[in-house]
């Protein structure tokens, strides 16, 4: 049995966690989850929980060890029914999307957590649908071409579309049908550029086209960079860059915690889009089409970050405050990216990896607030005091030091990397100017957040609530901060893990030696070491 299961990891691991989420959301259908339900504890919600638990910690083990195979230089190629790129469709691991399959279950797990804590007994088919969303962000971490990750986006955008609205209510249905109309119109403005892109280089497989686009002619790359910008305002929109960002402060403020909390990654497909398509295949090496995005991504990067902080100044509740601070992180990672410099995409990385993990944690510290603050919630006024002053107090001062990129943890480590980065460059001034003051104004906005929710209250004669002070609901959010905290801790093995993801990603010839070589098997490794060393390809059955 260990034999049969070393061979299934060995050969089909880079589809395992996408396999795993669909397999698991229709065991879940069936199973039925018992949503809705008045009581929280019936055994056919219970069984729900314990099977969607199991599979997404499951998923987490998986996608580490794909992210170990990674961090030693192998880049993992599945060919699909075994037809070889270009011609069929490819999952590609690298380091990069190991890195972000990572995040994605890691994430999962507290999550979920948390959602067993009540939330999933809200309404109907909550697990199901979770899991429906964790295969589209898995399977857009993997995938190898463009028109599989339009078809992934479809899927987690269809999934996110119900778990916006899980629990009903009015404002959920507002937010909910502005968040579904723009993202059709995103989806037809999707398939347009990629349209664009086939009938210029007649391939979307990322390889291919990573080697096809340097050898359009002048002309023909006019035409390319039309379709890649078409692309790049479908990537912004689904980031939320400017002046795109309008639709997500008010549908992640709409949304419950959980679900805010696991959306706290999916404006990271986005960057990762941005990355894969203007980062790498339209990079330096592209030819007529090199670096298409540079004119653009900086300045609508720093205008990001400008506008997200001056929104959260002005956010009258918790929830739009942390949804502000969210866009503002995007922008923070994209200006790294914008730099098109190895050193600085390395500092985007770490710091994507740290903003996700303490947004997500503020998702669920919003609703811990909210709950304990009686009808008055996380708007920012005066309330009664809630019942754990200290633990949700230290907690918040944790998450809004580190969003705010204070000494010594994980934001200002990762600001202070794209800083130093920036610093050779002729963009330096803007970007040191936008990130040291935005920063400044997050710890301001943070800082009379916390006076009003913790300093300001108004005296009461009835006690505190207590709603979310369940072991459960505290134990998750402590541990996303706790997993925020360890980014510090081990700073140094992570940063040396994203200078070889950013050093892998420049180097498109070996992408497109391993996944349009990866022949004679269902799966191929390429191991490619960095700072020099020949390379070396390994298939199955090779000793």
């Amino acid at each position: 049995m260990t034999g049969l299961l070393d061979a299934l990891f060995a050969t089909h691991l880079p589809v395992l966690p996408v396999l795993l989420a669909l397999f698991t959301a229709v065991a879940l259908l069936l199973l039925g989850d018992g949503g809705g339900q008045a009581s929280h504890g019936g055994a056919q919600l219970r069984r729900a929980r314990a099977l969607s638990l199991g599979s997404a910690i499951f998923g987490a083990l998986l996608a580490w060890r794909l992210m170990t195979e990674a961090a030693g230089g192998a880049l993992t190629v599945y060919p699909l029914g075994n037809w070889p790129a270009p011609f069929g469709i490819v999952l590609v691991v690298d380091r990069l999307s190991a890195m972000m399959l990572a995040l994605t279950w890691t994430i999962a797990v507290p999550v979920l957590w948390y959602a067993s804590g009540g939330w999933d007994a809200h309404g109907r088919y909550f697990h199901a649908v979770f899991h429906f969303q964790l295969m589209g962000l898995s399977g857009a971490f993997v995938t190898g071409d463009l028109f599989n990750l339009f078809v992934f986006f479809e899927v987690l955008l269809i999934a996110s579309y119900v778990l916006l609205v899980h629990g009903q209510g009015r404002e959920r249905f507002r937010a909910g049908t502005h968040y579904v109309v723009l993202n059709l119109v995103a989806s037809a403005l999707f398939l347009i550029g990629l349209a664009v892109v086939y009938a210029l280089t007649g391939t979307l497989n990322m390889a291919d086209l990573a080697l096809r686009v340097a050898l359009l002619d002048a002309e023909q790359a006019v035409l390319l960079k039309i379709g890649a910008l078409v692309l790049l305002v479908v990537f912004g929109l689904k980031a939320a860059i400017v002046p795109l960002y309008l639709w997500l402060p008010g549908t992640y403020a709409a949304a419950s915690a959980p679900v805010a909390a696991l959306f706290a990654i999916m404006t990271k497909v986005g960057v990762y889009s941005i990355i894969r398509v203007h980062g790498v295949m339209l990079g330096p090496d592209a030819g007529h089409a090199a670096l298409t995005a540079q004119p653009w991504l900086l300045p609508l990067a720093l205008s990001t970050i400008a506008l997200a902080v001056l929104g959260a100044l002005a956010a009258h509740s918790l929830a739009r405050l942390a949804a502000y601070l969210t866009v503002a992180s995007v922008g923070t990672i994209l200006a790294g990216v914008g730099l098109f410099t190895p050193e600085a995409m390395s500092a985007a990385l770490y710091y994507m990896v740290h903003s996700t993990l303490v947004m997500a944690a503020l998702f669920l510290l919003v609703e811990l607030v909210a709950s304990q603050r009686g009808e008055v919630q996380d708007r920012l006024q005066p309330a009664n005091p809630v019942a754990q002053p200290v633990l949700l107090g230290l907690m918040t001062l944790l998450a809004a030091a580190s969003v705010a990129g204070l000494p010594p943890l994980p934001g200002f480590l990762g600001k202070l990397m794209i800083l130093e980065s920036a610093a050779l460059t002729p963009a330096h001034a803007w970007v040191w100017s936008v990130v040291l003051l935005a920063g400044f104004l997050t710890l301001v906005g943070l800082a009379r957040a916390g006076t009003l929710l913790f300093w300001n209250v108004v005296p009461s004669a009835h006690a505190p609530a207590d709603a979310g002070s369940s072991w459960r609901l505290t134990s998750a959010t402590l541990g996303l901060l706790g997993l925020s905290l360890m980014l510090a801790a081990f700073a140094s093995p992570m940063k040396r893990y994203t200078d070889a993801a950013a050093a892998q990603l420049v180097d498109r010839q070996a992408y497109a030696n391993a996944v349009l070589g990866a022949q004679g098997g269902p799966t191929a490794k390429t191991t490619r070491p960095y700072q020099g060393g020949a390379g070396e390809v390994r298939l199955p059955g090779d000793k």
